[in-house]
């Protein structure tokens, strides 16, 4: 793909921390995207069964309301010794309106007496373009599920993510250090990639 340049992205996501941090990604990244109160938010439902299925549907619907290229994630936390749970319902794990930290508490509960403790994150990229083209990127980091929350900073399962790559938690590393090696920053900068080829 020759070098596509977006003069106009909207980032398809109702979660306003997922979206910052998107945002703050794509800035370094030298992309500007669409202000949030100049887009046009679709509910989408999340029925894919899978995180690349998830966010072309998210990406399709936002281009269409939009009239625009659209940007969808669709990550979660996938832990081994649940057989890959929460995957793709790691925002809804404990319920369809749960909080990151009913979330958190369901994780601690279910991984109760386990001994293995490896999980890692991964984050499928969509971007639908104008043209009906579309680019697609995938993001993963491996780390393990600590027994308790530990770090502030973040948000969904970062306290309880350790990276031994950061020798910390998600939650205890600066928003640049959590970028520079997470599931999302891998995918962007491979979608970022393929842009300039």
């Amino acid at each position: 793909m020759a070098n596509i340049q977006l003069d106009k992205l909207v980032i398809a996501s109702n979660n306003k921390k997922k979206r910052a941090e998107i945002e703050a990604i794509l800035s370094n990244l030298g992309i500007e995207v669409v202000p949030a109160e100049q887009t046009i938010f679709v509910d989408v439902v999340e029925d894919a069964g899978s995180f690349a299925g998830n966010a072309k549907k998210k990406a399709d619907a936002f281009k269409a309301a939009n009239g625009c290229a659209a940007l969808a994630d669709d990550s979660g936390l996938c832990v081994t010794a649940l057989n890959n749970a929460p995957g793709v319902y790691s925002a809804r794990f404990a319920g369809e309106h749960a909080s990151d930290s009913d979330n958190n508490s369901k994780l601690l509960h279910d991984l109760q007496g386990l001994k293995d403790r490896t999980a890692y994150f991964i984050c499928a990229l969509h971007l639908s373009l104008p043209d009906g083209s579309k680019i697609t990127a995938e993001g993963r980091v491996e780390g393990l599920i600590l027994e308790a929350q530990t770090g502030d900073t973040g948000f969904g399962y970062d306290p309880l993510f350790f990276c031994p790559e950061l020798d910390k938690t998600f939650a205890q590393s600066s928003p640049q250090e959590k970028a520079a090696i997470s599931h999302r920053g891998r995918a962007l900068r491979a979608l970022h990639n393929q842009l300039l080829d």
